[in-house]
């Protein structure tokens, strides 16, 4: 089997390192002309750190990155504590692998190399004109057609693949928020002379700050040598625009009437972008014959829980299992066990399509459940202020990841459902009881 990956993003990436240990050809095509990952801090959830044990990456993931001790949620006029979640070894504990917080850039080179090493074909400044559904093919913009037997669209919510899917146009639309991301180092932040800041800069800890109609995320990155920003507030892009230079006074500004230690953090950004938070409204189908969508491309989510890139990784690995056991028991002659009676290129195409389908049967639910939950997680952490805020702070001084820091039970019910559920041996067994359809 050879598959053609569209899309050289964490998720793409992820889905080359499954397909590869299965023994299957990889070709990988990225638009840009040289190998790069924009965006600044990203955490990784357990469910996205068991994918990276699986593929033996968790140790020089913990080497870059930092895995989290604690989780503070503040009050954005006055800093005060709401609640302070002990995560470190009690979340790996729970859900078989650390809360871990890296720079992207990091993230994405290790995805890459591992890639690579696996034996993944690169191509760079390959832009994407056309794909064939009906006998897999992608159409490059120079005129070149690249075969395969399976491609998969991970390349983002403005996603070309998924347009040929759907055969219209499905862009995706704004929520109404913006996001600023910054990163700054330690001697920017030690240089104000700030006892609270420098206190803050001790903790290996994800801080937000929740207020009406916004909130912010402060974290450290590269073993505390950097620390990353991350400021969502209502919208003022244009409609024509996804991503562009912001304004630091602007920035600054929206953020005048909060917490002083917050404003010395935003004192001291010198550089910002500020991104458009959209989604798309959830698809009729991810797959159309051999060809199918994983992560933004099909499911983008707001970013709330910490989940948007973690749930496009476990699309890849999904990807990668359910074709590695096709092979394995009804592709490959070489293996005893396979089915010989499945020969002919029509039958195996029949068969890969199946399988893309029983992949989307696997992960639709899942991801529109984190898609819905990150909404509500909005609504609840921009509540403007009065009753419904008292009562959400409240209730959040007893909130916990796990069961053991929880005292309310549905947080950590709730968390576990994502975090703990192992979706590899959901596949599994998913793909046995399709087996038995046939």
């Amino acid at each position: 089997m050879k598959v053609v990956i569209v899309g050289g993003g964490l998720g793409g990436l992820a889905c080359a390192i499954a397909c590869r240990r299965e023994g299957i050809d990889v070709e990988i095509l990225e638009r840009s002309p040289e190998v790069h990952e924009v965006g600044a801090g990203i955490q990784i959830p357990p469910n996205g750190g068991r994918i990276m044990c699986d593929f033996g990456l968790l140790p020089q993931l913990l080497e870059q990155g930092s895995q989290v001790q604690q989780v503070d949620f503040r009050r954005y006029k006055d800093g005060r504590l709401l609640r302070s979640m002990p995560f470190g070894d009690d979340i790996t504990e729970e859900f078989g692998a650390p809360w871990i917080i890296i720079h992207r850039v990091d993230y994405h080179r290790i995805l890459l190399d591992e890639a690579i090493r696996l034996g993944a074909v690169l191509q760079l400044g390959a832009e994407v004109e056309n794909i064939y559904t009906e006998q897999p093919a992608v159409l490059l913009a120079g005129g070149r057609r690249i075969s395969a037997d399976i491609v998969i669209g991970a390349d983002g919510q403005m996603s070309t693949v998924r347009r040929a899917i759907l055969e219209s146009p499905h862009s995706p639309v704004p929520t109404g928020d913006m996001a600023y991301r910054a990163t700054f180092s330690r001697e920017q932040l030690e240089s104000l002379g700030d006892e609270r800041v420098n206190k803050l800069c001790q903790k290996i800890a994800v801080t937000s700050w929740l207020g009406p109609e916004k909130h912010t995320i402060f974290y450290p990155l590269r073993g505390g040598n950097e620390f990353n920003l991350v400021l969502v507030r209502p919208d003022t892009l244009s409609l024509d625009s996804r991503r562009e230079q912001g304004d630091i006074e602007e920035m600054r500004e929206s953020y005048a009437n909060w917490d002083e230690t917050l404003q010395k953090l935003v004192s001291c950004v010198p550089s910002v972008y500020k991104w458009k938070l959209t989604h798309l409204s959830e698809l009729e189908s991810w797959t159309k014959g051999s060809v199918a969508l994983l992560g933004d491309a099909c499911h983008p989510t707001l970013p709330y829980q910490a989940q948007g890139a973690a749930m496009a990784v476990e699309d890849g690995a999904v990807i990668g299992k359910l074709l590695g056991l096709l092979q394995v028991h009804y592709l490959d002659p070489r293996n005893s066990g396979s089915d010989p009676s499945i020969s002919t290129r029509s039958s195996a195409q029949d068969l890969t399509a199946a399988v893309l389908t029983l992949y989307e049967k696997c992960r639709k639910a899942r991801t529109a459940r984190n898609v819905q939950g990150a909404i509500m997680n909005r609504k609840l952490f921009h509540i403007p202020d009065g009753f419904l805020q008292m009562i959400r702070d409240f209730l959040l001084g007893y909130a916990g990841v796990t069961r053991k820091s929880d005292w309310t039970w549905l947080s950590s019910f709730r968390q576990g459902q994502t975090l703990g559920l192992d979706v590899l041996e959901d596949c599994q067994k998913a793909f046995e009881e399709w087996r038995l359809t046939l």
